[in-house]
Formats: C-alpha cells, structure tokens, sequence
C-alpha cells in the first residue's frame, strides 16, 4: 500500500479560485507544467475541479505556460 503525504490545503472552503491569482496556480503545477493531482494537494473534487479550470483557463490567456522549457 502507498502512502500518499497530503498537504494542507491553501485554499478555504468558500474562496474562490480565480485565473488571475498567478502566484497561487503555481502552487498546484509541477516544475514540468502538469497540474498535481487532488491526492496530493488535499482539494475536495469539487475544489479539483474549480482549480483545473482556472488554471486551463490561466493557459489560455498566456497568463501561464502550457509548458515549461528548462
């Protein structure tokens, strides 16, 4: 069995997540660009969700990278 650590979620239950908050959606995207998975961060699904598309959405407006090139 794998034991995932949970982080404590930085993000409260009735805020809401928007695509202009950079510095936040950077903490849920891994140094290559993909969006970490809501085991890891701790979200509830519906929080998941919210996040994802804040942060495809953040993409699109080249606000954030699709990718990373290091």
């Amino acid at each position: 069995m794998i034991l995932y650590n949970k982080k404590s979620t930085l993000i409260k239950k009735n805020e809401n997540l928007d695509y202009k908050d950079i510095d936040l959606l950077r903490k849920f995207i891994t140094d290559q660009g993909k969006i970490l998975s809501r085991r890891s961060t701790g979200l509830t699904a519906k929080q998941q969700k919210r996040l994802t598309k804040s942060i495809k959405k953040a993409r699109i407006l080249a606000l954030l990278p699709f990718l990373n090139k290091d």
